[in-house]
């Protein structure tokens, strides 16, 4: 199954030094049956990127906490191909959700590597500082969050982490 990790530069760095990463807490985000019953229209990949946006809101949470040092404002996402067996639906969690066991993933197991380009750094700010308002459903904070969401992320194959971690 595709599944759709949050992360943080800091993160790709780890993978790139340590062949591993561990998804934050065991959770990400993928197309499920929970998901599909929610959308009433749209294909696989239109689903499927309803779970991609949930682990890039997530991948603001992560920055929120303020760990990240290189990118403070870069959103992550790295979308992994795992086996059924290792994956526990979690719907109470929210329709796209899914457990990992293990939640340690192999870089053979990664299929992208999604980054926020460097003009969504300023929405991804304003993000970050309004993202608990966010999830309490506070209206402007939403749009704020929102518009970050709508950002394009750059795209990488997994082949192209260490020179991403190099150069960027």
């Amino acid at each position: 199954m595709r599944v759709y990790l949050p992360a943080t530069f800091g993160m790709l760095e780890d993978l790139n030094e340590n062949g591993v990463f561990h998804a934050r807490s065991g959770y990400g985000f993928a197309l499920t049956p929970a998901l599909r019953d929610f959308y009433t229209e749209g294909d696989e990949e239109e689903i499927a990127h309803a779970a991609f946006q949930d682990a890039a809101e997530a991948s603001i949470r992560l920055l929120a906490i303020g760990d990240e040092e290189a990118f403070p404002h870069r959103r992550v996402v790295v979308s992994v191909d795992v086996d059924d067996a290792a994956i526990t639906l979690d719907p109470g969690m929210g329709e796209s959700v899914v457990r990992l066991s293990p939640a340690r993933i192999e870089r053979d197991q990664v299929a992208a590597l999604h980054v926020d380009i460097e003009e969504s750094e300023e929405a991804t700010a304003k993000a970050i500082e309004v993202i608990d308002e966010s999830d309490l459903g506070q209206e402007d904070a939403m749009l704020t969050v929102g518009d970050a969401l709508d950002n394009f992320m750059a795209f990488y194959d997994p082949s192209e982490l260490p020179f991403l971690v190099e150069l960027l």
